[in-house]
């Protein structure tokens, strides 16, 4: 039977130098991870503002283009909203990270500031190392995509439906009622099988969830830089 020999064991830094290079490396680490699951972002929301693109260019230069369309592109962004947020999550983690060495290291190096006692932030940045877990909920990291671009597609839609069930230019079989003008909106909002009360209904009860994911994850009182 042959015998292996022992792994070696990993050796820590023994001297400034050496813990100011580990240091350096570690950053960088991050920085990349950081830097990669923020172009994960963009990417999502490329997606997202290709999906409305298309979905507007062709429903709203097609007359005979049902209307359902723009509601089968809401549903669309909505997925890719939960996309986003879950994948928001993980570098909110690798942020955090890299925001501890800019402010407690290199921000004491450009600009130096009294301090007493051990350093808590690296205390902090070991327990996450040891323990890593999420910073924020998925539900308040949705909150914050949908403020920062998710809000504004959402709207386009909204009012690009809105315009297509009501015009009788962009929706064959449409005709102007001035007598009953809501009426009309609703009745021309049917898809299917389900009456036009009902599609207006799940559209409205949609956005009032949106705004109220919007308002209910507001950061008060931040001073850092939110994404």
């Amino acid at each position: 039977m042959v015998d292996h020999e022992p792994l070696p064991v990993a050796s820590l830094p023994t001297t400034p130098g050496e813990a100011t290079t580990a240091m350096i490396h570690y950053y960088r680490a991050e920085m990349g991870r950081m830097n990669s699951w923020r172009s994960r972002l963009d990417l999502t929301t490329n997606w997202s503002i290709t999906v409305v693109a298309a979905m507007l260019s062709v429903t709203l230069s097609t007359p005979t283009a049902h209307h359902g369309l723009v509601l089968f592109a809401i549903v669309i962004v909505g997925l890719l909203l939960g996309v986003e947020a879950r994948r928001y999550r993980f570098f909110d983690v690798y942020r955090m990270r890299v925001r501890q060495f800019e402010r407690h290291y290199f921000g004491q190096l450009f600009g130096p500031e009294t301090q007493g006692g051990p350093e808590p932030w690296l205390l902090m940045l070991a327990q996450d190392l040891r323990h890593p877990r999420f910073r924020i909920t998925f539900w308040r990291a949705m909150g914050r995509r949908l403020r920062r671009n998710y809000i504004w597609m959402f709207l386009i839609l909204l009012l690009a439906w809105l315009l297509k069930i009501a015009s009788p230019d962009l929706q064959s079989g449409v005709h102007l009622d001035p007598q009953r003008p809501l009426t009309m909106l609703v009745n021309q909002a049917s898809t299917g099988p389900l009456p036009g009360w009902l599609v207006v209904a799940i559209v409205a009860l949609f956005y009032a969830a949106l705004v109220y994911a919007s308002y209910s994850t507001r950061e008060r009182g931040g001073d850092e830089v939110r994404v």
